[in-house]
């Protein structure tokens, strides 16, 4: 669901590794991915592509340990969520942030087993 481009039904992020530790992306959020409020784009939806960000911003094999979310907006069907994760030096930490035209949606942190 995350990843891939063969899932018409994902989320077809396009992300880009910036530097190491450091990755950024968006997806575009249909209406296959409205929540129960109509016109919006699922929570769940959201953490996932956190997740998904995350994950490769913490290196291949990397697998969470442990995320915690905090959602401050939503997100409207027909429009691109904008991502990005960075992991801490010599840490297992990894931060992210979702937003939605210029204005923080949700944002994580979690740790990793694993990776890079």
């Amino acid at each position: 669901f995350g990843c891939g481009r063969t899932n018409l039904f994902g989320l077809l992020a396009e992300i880009e590794s910036l530097d190491t530790g450091q990755v950024t992306g968006r997806c575009f959020l249909k209406q296959d991915h409205q929540g129960p409020d109509p016109s919006y784009s699922h929570p769940g939806v959201i953490a996932a592509a956190l997740l998904e960000i995350m994950s490769l911003a913490a290196g291949p094999g990397a697998w969470p340990r442990s995320v915690a979310l905090e959602f401050s907006g939503r997100v409207p069907v027909g429009a691109f969520l904008e991502l990005e994760a960075t992991v801490a030096p010599d840490s297992q930490e990894v931060r992210a942030m979702a937003s939605y035209e210029t204005n923080r949606v949700a944002a994580s942190v979690g740790s990793f087993r694993g990776g890079a």
